[in-house]
């Protein structure tokens, strides 16, 4: 099985509700999606959202680097070669590791089709049912309380509130949060990077006094804070989880080294793709530190080599943060990863078992 051809698409799919952070408000998944045809008529599918704020790659970048960059260096490469292929990807240029990340998916996705067997199986096996949270954006405390109420309603157990806007609004929501679905929910907190060291010191000390249990809080710092960082996780019983702070197995090393955070989390779009995200899991689970796979505003696509890599590598990934699909107004994939409320389901089809994508807007080479 040989690569014959790239080609790339813009997929759109609105969001039940806008998705508000401290950094941005989103309507809509509007992502890239990679394609990569074959000489034996097989397609893999990759996908890769525009998050500036975060990794810096917006569509414009995406398309660019992979159709100036990593296309060329991919035609007529066998399939088999899952390193060399790897290697090649992630060597055509510095950063861009959404772009890198769609292509990379949808190679992976290609090598399960080579071998007949879905991606999970490939990476080493697994229970094919996982379960995830879901995220509460930032919003007025009575409309965070309902929607916290609602989704506990949906099954899900696990709840990401997102905070980092106003440190005393913060308090008050999470608490009002807690005291609604209390027993019935377990809480994460996101801070996105939006408080000082001692501003999350402090408000994670106020939660704890007031007997708030938190599973854990989320990049309460600037992501290059890593000293802010060490000095917030030694200062709380809250385990405290880098985010933005950890993109790559080099900076994994460092934080271990540091011991600057309790938890890692995983996302494709910041790792570059399935292989450095397989190192990072495999460092973690060295050191016994446990990661969160979680992901960025993106459809069941590229979501779905998420869930594939969570199940195959359970023993170190320990929490699910995939609720991207759960967010959408509709699936725009047929077939591929089940996504049904909390409770995600892989099937028996090779690779990543998509089918078809529905409304793919072709991008003109």
């Amino acid at each position: 099985m040989k690569i014959t051809d790239i080609k790339l698409g813009m997929l759109r799919v609105p969001l039940k509700t806008p998705f508000k952070t401290a950094l941005r408000t989103v309507e809509a998944v509007e992502d890239i999606v990679v394609c990569i045809h074959t000489d034996t008529g097989h397609v893999g599918y990759g996908e890769a959202p525009a998050t500036a704020v975060i990794t810096g790659d917006t569509h414009g970048s995406i398309v660019e680097a992979i159709r100036k960059f990593i296309a060329p260096r991919l035609i007529g490469q066998e399939v088999a070669n899952l390193n060399r292929i790897t290697q090649l990807i992630q060597e055509a240029l510095e950063k861009n590791t959404s772009a890198k990340a769609a292509v990379e998916i949808a190679v992976y996705d290609l090598f399960g089709q080579l071998y007949g067997a879905p991606l999970y199986k490939m990476l080493g096996g697994g229970d094919p049912v996982i379960t995830t949270d879901i995220t509460i954006s930032v919003d007025y405390i009575d409309k965070m309380v309902a929607d916290s109420i609602s989704a506990v309603e949906r099954g899900f157990e696990s709840l990401k509130i997102k905070v980092g806007k106003d440190i005393g609004v913060d308090v008050e929501r999470v608490k009002a949060i807690y005291a609604a679905v209390e027993g019935r929910a377990l809480l994460r907190l996101d801070a996105n990077q939006g408080w000082t060291a001692k501003q999350a010191v402090h408000a994670i000390t106020l939660l704890e006094d007031a007997g708030v249990r938190l599973e854990l809080v989320e990049q309460p710092v600037k992501a290059q804070d890593l000293d802010g960082m060490k000095y917030v996780t030694e200062r709380v019983h809250t385990p405290i989880m880098a985010d933005e702070s950890v993109f790559g197995p080099t900076e994994v090393i460092e934080l271990i080294r540091m011991r600057a955070a309790d938890i890692i989390n995983i996302k494709l779009m910041k790792t570059g793709g399935l292989s450095n995200a397989v190192r990072i899991a495999d460092i973690a689970a060295l050191y016994g530190m446990e990661c969160m796979i979680g992901c960025m505003l993106e459809s069941s696509i590229s979501v779905a080599a998420a869930v594939h890599l969570a199940v195959a590598k359970a023993n170190a990934i320990t929490r699910v943060d995939l609720d991207g699909p759960s967010l959408c107004a509709f699936n725009p994939v047929d077939g591929g990863v089940i996504f049904n409320e909390s409770e995600i389901s892989v099937t028996d089809a090779p690779g990543l078992g998509i089918r078809e994508i529905r409304g793919l807007e072709p991008l003109p080479y």
